[in-house]
């Protein structure tokens, strides 16, 4: 897999300072059931890295001291991660909102046949990952039979309540476009979406969010392969929004790796770029416990482009509709 830090680290991107933390999103584990390719953390199953519960106990103390309102569970399939109930169910009990980024398919996966029951009955938000409503796009993305399997964990999760009305379970679904491509517009997308999953499979959900894939790890590796990386960055540069900058994600979210280090965002993680905050190499979670980072700066590289082009593009899907509520 070809390496795409050397061609991002030198940047133009304008400097991003931090408001107040109140999400932290924390990388449970590389382990994933699938291998999509665009996953920017390059996730499979062959892979072992998992956050133990000590480091998990780092996060709740944290996120008590520092009146962190949110947690964002992400991974490879976060749920894979052996601590993974036992996290949401403290975090629950401590009044946090919990996201679990769920790819649908973990659904089916031996061992977690209950998971949906215990999703609702902890009322944790689900981000599913589905590309596509067509079947053929989304196994060509995602692997063979993956669209079948995405539906069968929808339609598990629609009997627990989720994306019903007024039942207060939220489910969003999660697009990224095949390729080297910005995603279409995010609310007229979510239309057709909802009529198509609902006309086809009976499926209903609450929110599409529109995501533009970054130009790191397997999606990255594959724009050098094919020639396409000058031409995305040119791309993303060219449609880059400076009113955008107010509400990128990194403003209000700190990302933490399955071993408890800290980064400005998940995809600066992914390419270990250092929290923009400290001039350490790499920053603990332990050691931000009473250190507020309010106003501290932000490490920015080219790749950052890919949260302000167009609509902008953020873990909560286009910014536009942020801009929109703010």
């Amino acid at each position: 897999m070809r390496d795409t830090f050397p061609l991002l680290v030198k940047t133009d991107f304008p400097t991003v300072y931090r408001t107040r933390i109140d999400t932290v999103q924390a990388n449970l584990g590389y382990r994933c059931n699938q291998s999509c390719t665009h996953c920017h953390v390059a996730a499979g199953p062959q892979r072992t890295e998992e956050m133990g519960w000590k480091t998990m106990e780092l996060l709740l103390r944290y996120m008590k001291l520092r009146q962190v309102t949110t947690l964002d569970l992400t991974g490879g399939a976060p749920e894979l991660n052996p601590h993974f109930r036992f996290l949401v169910t403290h975090a629950r009990n401590q009044g946090v909102r919990v996201i679990d980024r769920c790819n649908l398919t973990i659904l089916k996966e031996p061992g977690q046949e209950d998971l949906a029951v215990f999703l609702a009955s902890h009322a944790v938000e689900v981000t599913a990952s589905l590309p596509c409503y067509l079947e053929e796009n989304v196994d060509q993305q995602r692997g063979k039979g993956v669209f079948e399997s995405s539906l069968a964990g929808l339609r598990q999760l629609n009997d627990q309540g989720y994306g019903q009305p007024d039942s207060g379970l939220t489910l969003n679904l999660v697009y990224n476009p095949l390729g080297p491509i910005l995603p279409p517009d995010q609310v007229g997308l979510e239309t057709a979406y909802k009529q198509e999953l609902l006309t086809r499979y009976g499926i209903v959900f609450s929110r599409l969010l529109a995501l533009a894939n970054m130009p790191i790890q397997r999606f990255g590796s594959q724009l050098i392969s094919k020639g396409q990386f000058a031409p995305y960055m040119k791309l993303l540069k060219s449609a880059h929004r400076a009113e955008n900058l107010d509400v990128v994600m990194c403003r209000n979210l700190i990302s933490v790796d399955w071993q408890g280090y800290v980064y400005d965002c998940d995809f600066n993680q992914m390419l270990k770029l250092p929290l923009g905050a400290s001039e350490l190499e790499r920053t603990h979670l332990g050691e931000l416990l009473d250190l507020d980072l309010t106003g501290a700066r932000i490490q920015v590289a080219d790749h950052c482009y890919g949260c302000t082009a167009g609509q902008g593009s953020s873990c909560g899907g286009a910014l536009e509709s942020s801009l929109m509520s703010a």
